[in-house]
């Protein structure tokens, strides 16, 4: 076990893991002695109990569910990704490996996180589920068998998985209001899954597969189809606290563009619902 490892990859989702933990260096030097003075079988505990100093939360409490919540989302990416990569042919070489790998390694650093901030709160974090790409609920034969094959099927997928995962953070993000650092460190996740639908939709657009889909969602088009709806529906809402934005002060906001300022949130039923057809 390579603890300064598992800190770099937690310092990759939550850059201050050491301000809240105490410095660099002195982290380090607790791992060090650490690791001399503890059996490995302890040092799981250990570890734990450094996190729970930086994210600690009462054991079973609304903070777990929402992180465990999380996990499974990312674990789900994480995994999709890590195969993608891995396919021979699938994915153009270049910059379009380049910046799946990239995405790859975030969705792993985002499940080492909260797999760590879980274990230090006093949870348990959840067992990763068997995924079926293709929506086929495991017989390999759903919607999309063709995600590993076909690069235009694989992007979409990407991208509906990448926008439902930003709503799906901000939907329990009121969650955490009184999380401290873990919503925080929620909120910087959120933050770069919305790259990833962006940097996805670009990807799209740039190889051709959709030519005037944009980095953001417009109404509630996904640019893909009926096929994933259920991701996109209610992202064309233009009132906002109360307010309707379009024209707002007579300023000619449309109503697409109105739209396009906010990403609405999802249940977590919601979102089981859409994520369901690819877990085993």
């Amino acid at each position: 076990m390579n603890l300064q490892n598992i800190i770099g990859e937690i310092e990759k989702t939550d850059p201050e893991v050491y301000d809240k933990l105490d410095t660099r260096r002195n982290v380090m030097k607790q791992f060090r002695t650490m690791g001399s003075r503890i059996a490995i079988a302890a040092v799981p505990f250990a570890l734990g109990s450094m996190f729970s100093k930086a994210y600690g939360q009462p054991a079973g409490s609304v903070v777990l569910d929402v992180f465990n919540y999380a996990l499974t989302l990312e674990y789900l990416e994480a995994e999709f990704y890590t195969k993608a990569v891995a396919t021979a042919g699938l994915i153009p070489a270049g910059a379009a490996t380049g910046a799946i790998s990239t995405i790859r390694d975030h969705e792993n650093s985002h499940v080492a996180f909260l797999r760590a901030a879980i274990s230090g709160a006093g949870g348990t974090p959840v067992t990763k589920p068997t995924f079926d790409f293709t929506a086929g609920k495991g017989l390999g034969n759903g919607l999309f068998k063709d995600v590993f094959t076909n690069y235009v099927t694989f992007l979409a997928v990407a991208q509906t998985f990448e926008d439902t995962g930003v709503r799906a953070y901000k939907g329990r993000a009121g969650e955490l209001v009184k999380g401290g650092a873990l919503l925080t460190a929620a909120l910087n996740i959120h933050s770069v899954e919305a790259r990833h639908a962006a940097h996805i939709r670009q990807m799209r657009k740039s190889a051709g597969h959709n030519t005037t889909i944009k980095p953001w969602i417009t109404g509630k088009d996904s640019g893909i189809g009926a096929v994933v709806q259920a991701s996109y529906d209610g992202e064309d809402l233009t009132t906002q606290a109360t307010i309707n934005i379009i024209n707002i002060n007579g300023t000619g906001i449309s109503a697409n563009a109105a739209s396009e300022a906010f990403d609405e949130p999802l249940t977590k039923a919601q979102v089981l619902a859409i994520v369901g057809p690819f877990i085993v």
